[in-house]
């Protein structure tokens, strides 16, 4: 494995305070030359809502809230990752802001020198209560999901009805000035279409961008639908919306964008499914007890909150992430083997 960091101890001063590493002094590089520079945190697997493609109306698989890191204890991980060259952080649940104190730890991590982007994922159904506590906390981008602008089929989908509360978020999110506020839709073979297109419509209307997410078969839940090919979708939609330049990798994400001429990308699709992006991932997810998860699509994974709670300082936790790194997968299975991660979506982090 191509990958090198200085000890521990030489990233800080001699009151134990990190300091920023030199550039070209560490990188995060696997066997198969991708460099890894995004780290995905969840910070609860608790979420309100259950929507159909993740979680079991009745599912009680839940992490026991003891094994929960602390506040404390994800920044201490998440500082590790930074001394390694990870410069992209997003905080994700379950919903992340059913945790109290995410905007307290979202600050912790906006302080790092070495963190160059800050993002949260949420369903929003808090956001217009905590968007200005994260936005002063240094969150910059937001991923909001909404899956349908009805409210009846809002309430199928999640099995809640909190439609109105996401829109009240994302217009609070709005009125606060993210630098960017994507809506994520989640998009399968029973999606009308004629749904994602008024999704379209009313962010084009707001400055949201729009990315469709092709399903994937996490779980039981997810392993229950079958993935539509967003590539011909966004196409189509494209085409309808005026659409017209295809803008690749815009961010740290696998999303392929259309934008209106001479303006920021307003439709993007995501697609682990048709087209998927494994050559070029970046990016590996730790749970909330501290598990890194080195493929969304794998069970390759590494217990950083164990060792953490049983006294390993610091230069031991980045060697085993080091040695995880160097056994991240090529690839998922979603479409060889759909059945091989039992897992739900809200355990790993999306």
């Amino acid at each position: 494995m191509s990958a090198t960091v200085a000890p521990s101890s030489a990233n800080r001063d001699k009151h134990g305070a990190r300091r920023p590493a030199r550039e070209g002094d560490r990188s995060l590089v696997d066997s198969f030359a991708r460099r890894i520079d995004y780290l995905r945190v969840s910070v609860t697997d608790r979420c309100d809502l259950r929507c159909q493609y993740c979680l079991p109306e009745d599912f009680k698989g839940f992490e026991e809230p003891a094994n929960w890191l602390t506040h404390v204890e994800m920044a201490r991980l998440i500082g590790l990752f930074v001394d390694l060259g990870v410069s992209k952080i997003r905080l994700t649940g379950g919903e992340p802001l059913t945790r109290r104190g995410v905007a307290e730890l979202a600050a912790r991590v906006a302080a790092m020198p070495d963190v160059r982007d800050l993002a949260m994922s949420t369903n929003g159904t808090r956001l217009a209560r905590y968007a200005a506590d994260l936005k002063q906390a240094g969150v910059r981008r937001l991923n909001v999901s909404l899956d349908s602008l009805d409210a009846e089929t809002f309430r199928e989908i999640t099995r809640r009805d909190r439609l109105q509360d996401v829109l009240d978020g994302l217009q609070e999110a709005r009125r606060v000035g993210f630098e960017s506020i994507k809506v994520n839709c989640v998009v399968h073979s029973q999606t009308p279409e004629e749904e994602v297109a008024r999704i379209l419509g009313y962010t084009l209307d707001n400055g949201f961008i729009l990315r469709l997410i092709e399903t994937m078969p996490l779980g039981a839940s997810g392993q229950q639908f079958r993935h539509v090919n967003l590539n011909e979708m966004g196409a189509r939609l494209a085409t309808r919306f005026g659409l017209l330049h295809t803008i690749e990798h815009v961010g740290p994400g696998p999303a392929r964008y259309w934008s209106a001429e001479g303006k920021s990308p307003a439709l993007g699709v995501i697609t682990p499914m048709s087209q998927h992006f494994c050559a070029s991932c970046n990016r590996v997810r730790l749970s909330v007890d501290g598990t890194l998860y080195l493929c969304l699509g794998q069970e390759n994974q590494v217990p950083l909150g164990a060792a953490l709670r049983q006294g390993a300082d610091d230069a031991e936790l980045q060697r085993l992430i080091l040695a995880g790194i160097a056994a991240k997968p090529e690839r998922h299975e979603f479409v060889t083997a759909p059945r091989r991660i039992i897992r739900v979506m809200a355990q790993t982090g999306g």
